[in-house]
């Protein structure tokens, strides 16, 4: 049992987590894990979006699937909110939790706001948009973002040390075999890349524009081999019916299912992405990673750019200057080291739990 921690102020107590992405499969494991440990009892739902549910079979996990990816139309995403929101609600009422807990589940949020049951979301980036009524009563972020911009009052703000990768970095074990699920060979430069999420709020058309650039120049390098992971189908069909020069050699693969993200990283000799959390968790495993994410720059990759762990590459000029397709070594064995991250966060959420659902004196 963890130190503060009281089995009896866990029991009867159900935390209700929802995998609304990809990155969410592997961060909630560790989490959850804790939790479980330490007496609550944890419920699941996954949104069949982005591979989620693929993952979560992937890694064993239990859960219930509900709602699905509404696209990038506006009102479709409106639309889509609010019908996974009435989805959600025959899950809640049949299960009772206590508390709900995300990385930016927008339908959870919703749902619990409008029942009134406490919600928790942890979050890693400040400038997303979020109306009023899918705000979130309490927030657990990294130390590093500023305060402002947030959406929690001071008293509902909690901090972790470090990055939301480490805490389930710590548990990687590489998986050499996704290398030849892939059809690739221990002699190919391997770079893993990530287009731009085009669906999301916060695209930048630019993104593309680097996008573009990056495969054109891996195309014509000779050994160079591209593993391209596409958000969704529509953007896997988008990108071949633009770009079909990428897939004529052999030089650019796409998965055709789920694969083990971070052995794929961990495998490659380089990282290119237009999203944060597959730069970060290169960034948290060493590494090399180039971002070409041309939204409004978040304070984590702002400190990890300062901390010399992520190259950000903002022109396509840079794409040819700054990005090196150079091997690394992948004999070495991953830090493994238990981080802070973990341990903070689980804290954070055992302190709400008590405030939210306080035992009743006997």
């Amino acid at each position: 049992m963890a130190k503060g921690a009281d089995l009896s102020d866990a029991l009867n107590i159900k935390v209700w987590i929802d995998l609304d992405n990809t990155p969410h499969v592997p961060f909630f494991i560790p989490v959850l894990r804790e939790l479980e440990r330490r007496g609550y009892e944890v419920i699941l739902t996954a949104r069949d979006a982005f591979q989620v549910c693929e993952l979560a079979d992937l890694k064993g996990l239990k859960y219930e699937k509900i709602g699905r990816h509404y696209g990038r139309n506006p009102m479709m995403k409106v639309l889509g909110l609010v019908g996974r929101s009435l989805q959600l609600a025959s899950f809640y009422f049949l299960n009772r939790p206590r508390i709900a807990l995300s990385h930016c589940s927008r339908s959870q949020i919703m749902l619990c706001n409008i029942l009134r049951i406490p919600t928790i979301l942890i979050v890693d980036y400040e400038f997303s948009e979020t109306p009023l009524l899918i705000r979130p009563k309490w927030e657990i972020v990294p130390e590093c973002l500023p305060d402002h911009g947030l959406h929690s009052c001071a008293t509902r703000l909690r901090k972790f040390r470090g990055i939301k990768e480490d805490v389930y970095v710590p548990d990687f074990e590489p998986d050499i075999s996704v290398l030849e699920c892939l059809g690739l060979s221990k002699g190919d430069l391997v770079i893993t890349v990530r287009p731009p999420a085009t669906e999301a709020h916060y695209h930048n058309p630019e993104a593309e524009l680097l996008l573009n650039a990056l495969m054109d120049r891996i195309c014509r390098t000779p050994g160079v081999r591209a593993v391209l992971l596409p958000r969704n189908k529509n953007q896997e069909l988008t990108l071949r019916d633009k770009h079909p020069q990428w897939f004529e050699s052999g030089a650019t693969i796409i998965p055709q299912k789920a694969v083990d993200g971070m052995s794929l990283i961990w495998f490659s000799d380089l990282v290119v992405s237009g999203g944060g959390t597959m730069n970060r968790e290169a960034a948290a495993l060493g590494v090399p990673v180039y971002s070409i994410f041309r939204g409004k720059l978040g304070a984590v990759d702002a400190k990890l750019e300062k901390d010399g762990r992520l190259v950000m590459v903002r022109t396509v000029s840079e794409v040819n200057d700054k990005i090196a397709f150079d091997r690394r070594d992948k004999s070495l064995s991953p830090d493994k080291h238990p981080r802070a991250a973990l341990f903070d966060i689980v804290q954070h959420i055992e302190d709400i739990v008590r405030k939210e659902c306080p035992q009743k004196k006997h």
